[in-house]
């Protein structure tokens, strides 16, 4: 009989074993609750209203019209046309790329407030079980929190898990943007929290826009939150795959290309957030000057040079992170290819001292935080690289210029 050797096909399944085992670990929430919708979601109401609807005797645009159609739009109405908008439809307005940001805000506030009414009549709801309405009183809180006064909510979805973005700064004024990208098991329960609050994408914006306030007082900018992508079930076997990220890299786009103004904009890539902008990276406008990774499984890419995209792309990882022991490759659509702080793949790759673990990125005095904050304000040339990384001390030796 002929012999085979099953060495090569008993290591592609143990490789994918690991993959499966290791994405495991990728949840620090527990799952994320799922929500079945037999009828439209709010925020698809909300639109389809507006596509019924009229101001002046003209019919509304497109809800989905380029943004500078939509921008259009809003410059031909006045104050209080506008304000007539967000109330009649304040879901739709909240999340219409191209509407002014303030409007936006205000439209979002008014959806609130409506689904803290919802959820406050849910906790008291008899048909509910106990476990139904402890999660309305959690989503009232939550509601509650987000209407603070000083609040900038620049989207928001209550279907489902939830999406939300958030803005810290001045987004009309800012000359530059920086938008944080989270990972998995993001949604509007974890979109902030007080115990390891830097852990999550309000403690993490809020905390870069501190640290960029600091690097440049003079600088005008902006920081947002962004979670208003459906992001992976922390034990789902999605966050191994692209499918999550490959939704989110459309609505990513989709934002960069609808802020106000001509400022560049930095995107900070979180564990499976890199997995994003990995995807996105070579849709995006000329704008996005700068890709910065913390934590990443992998960006789809074998090079930063496959991204094909003109941003400047930045690697950095704590030595207690334990993501470095998830397989970088990619095999049957699983896992996300090489790792971005390897010699090879050709990132910048920053100094991360003080980071103290995976969620530790954004901490206030950690060197990963203020080199995000100095490639925020532009200050490529005092950026910390890693100690053995000669490309990053390099490129900035020339100015940091590509």
């Amino acid at each position: 009989m002929t012999s085979f050797d099953t060495t090569p096909q008993l290591n592609v399944w143990r490789a994918l074993l690991a993959l499966a085992v290791v994405f495991v670990m990728l949840a620090t929430s527990g799952w994320t609750a799922l929500h079945s919708h037999r009828t439209a979601s709010p925020l698809q109401a909300s639109r389809s209203a507006w596509e019924r609807g009229s101001i002046a005797g003209h019919k509304l645009p497109d809800p989905d019209s380029a943004p500078a159609s939509l921008s259009q739009f809003f410059t031909t109405l006045d104050a209080q046309q506008r304000s007539r908008l967000a109330h009649r439809y304040p879901l739709a307005v909240g999340n219409m790329n191209g509407a002014p940001v303030t409007l936006r805000y205000a439209a979002n506030r008014l959806a609130l407030k409506h689904e803290r009414t919802v959820e406050r009549g849910r906790m008291h709801d008899n048909r509910l079980s106990s476990l139904g309405q402890y999660d309305a009183g959690r989503r009232m809180h939550r509601y509650e929190a987000l209407l603070h006064k000083d609040r900038r909510i620049l989207a928001f979805d209550p279907n489902g898990s939830g999406r939300i973005a958030e803005v810290f700064g001045d987004l009309d004024k800012a000359r530059r943007v920086s938008v944080v990208v989270p990972g998995v098991d993001t949604d509007l329960l974890t979109f902030q929290r007080t115990y390891k609050q830097y852990s999550a994408p309000v403690g993490m914006a809020g905390s870069l826009y501190r640290a960029e306030r600091s690097a440049d007082p003079g600088m005008r900018t902006a920081v947002i939150a962004w979670a208003d992508y459906t992001t992976p079930s922390g034990l789902g076997i999605d966050s191994a795959t692209a499918m999550r990220a490959e939704d989110g890299a459309v609505r990513l786009n989709a934002l960069v290309r609808a802020l106000p103004g001509s400022s560049e904009v930095a995107l900070y890539c979180h564990s499976y957030g890199s997995v994003l902008c990995g995807v996105a990276a070579s849709s995006l406008p000329s704008r996005v000057s700068d890709i910065a990774v913390a934590g990443s499984p992998g960006m789809r890419a074998a090079k930063a040079a496959n991204l094909h995209t003109t941003a400047r792309v930045w690697a950095m990882r704590d030595a207690d992170d334990w993501i470095q022991d998830v397989p970088h490759m990619e095999v049957g659509g699983l896992g996300h290819g090489a790792d971005p702080v390897s010699n090879g793949f050709g990132a910048r790759v920053l100094s991360a001292e003080g980071a103290k673990g995976h969620a530790g990125y954004f901490e206030p005095g950690t060197e990963s935080l203020r080199n995000f904050a100095e490639i925020g304000i532009g200050a490529y040339r005092a950026v910390s690289c890693a100690r053995d990384d000669d490309a990053c001390r390099t490129g900035l030796s020339v100015g940091a210029s590509a």
